[in-house]
């Protein structure tokens, strides 16, 4: 990235380093710049997958073009302004409309995976919703469930229930919580048609001029499960995963205690990774694979 007095002299000024993007002040603009940084279990680890930011970016790009007539969003642009030479940020940049971020992460499942899995082996429900009996790792939902968690600066996120998700929200709650699962929905039909499966996602909302908009990136490998098709029918629940779960299982079968300094990724897992990121922006949006294909290539 550039140094700090050339970013001075296009007029941008740094305002943060979150785990995979930085963030800038550009006029009245913020803009966000996806990076290769990887993190899991709240850590950054080591090593970068090459590329990464870049198919990251244009899968959100994707999704929020895609979205806008159901749901705002922030995004102004994707484009450099002619006065800003930066070209290494070509393929990463989203320019957005500045909100003020709601301190929650708006989860909606499909699946039985994850923590959700873990809660229902102890108590039967996922998110604090009664699910049957007998379903199985994997197993398809009976409909897709809301379940958001607290956005902590430091630390892990927390599950929140109805009453307190209800406090935090007041009367925008149903709103949000109806578009989590509408947006849910529409990436879980386009994925499917992409052969992909949309297992669970998670989605970041924000106001302005007491007006709500979708604020981040979306249904990226990064904030999202996502399974082939071809794969779950066979395989149901141990289906590969084509997203940062690859990275994750690998970390948990290192015993590391998911405290701070986090262990190095191996060079299979970092090329499998990328592999897998490429493959689901080929699926969902090949028309900016081609655009980019020289800029995101192993």
């Amino acid at each position: 990235m550039e140094a700090k007095q050339d970013l001075e002299r296009f007029g941008l000024r740094k305002i943060r380093s979150g785990k995979v993007r930085d963030l800038y002040a550009w006029k009245e603009e913020l803009w966000m710049v996806t990076t290769d940084r990887v993190s899991a279990f709240d850590c950054i680890l080591p090593e970068v997958i090459p590329t990464k930011g870049i198919i990251i970016n244009q899968i959100a790009l994707g999704w929020l073009e895609k979205t806008s007539l159901l749901f705002p969003n922030a995004l102004l642009t994707e484009e450099l302004p002619h006065e800003v030479n930066l070209p290494e940020w070509k393929g990463r940049l989203m320019r957005m409309l500045p909100c003020d971020p709601i301190p929650m992460e708006f989860i909606a499942r499909g699946y039985l995976v994850g923590s959700g899995w873990k809660e229902y082996l102890e108590k039967g429900t996922v998110g604090g919703y009664r699910l049957p009996p007998h379903l199985t790792f994997g197993s398809p939902l009976p409909e897709p469930l809301f379940s958001p968690t607290t956005k902590a600066k430091e630390g892990h996120d927390e599950a929140l229930d109805i009453e307190s998700a209800k406090k935090i929200l007041g009367d925008d709650y149903e709103l949000l919580k109806n578009m989590t699962l509408d947006l849910y929905l529409f990436g879980k039909k386009y994925a499917y048609q992409k052969g992909l499966i949309l297992v669970d996602t998670k989605f970041e909302f924000g106001r302005r001029d007491e007006k709500l908009y979708l604020i981040d990136e979306m249904l990226t490998p990064d904030s999202s499960r996502f399974w082939l098709v071809e794969d779950y029918e066979k395989h149901k629940g141990n289906s590969a995963h084509y997203d940062k779960q690859i990275i994750r299982k690998y970390l948990e079968q290192l015993k590391w205690n998911k405290q701070p300094p986090p262990p190095h990724l191996s060079q299979e897992i970092i090329r499998e990774t990328q592999k897998r990121y490429k493959e689901v922006l080929s699926r969902l949006f090949p028309e900016r694979l081609k655009k980019l294909e020289a800029s995101i290539s192993p």
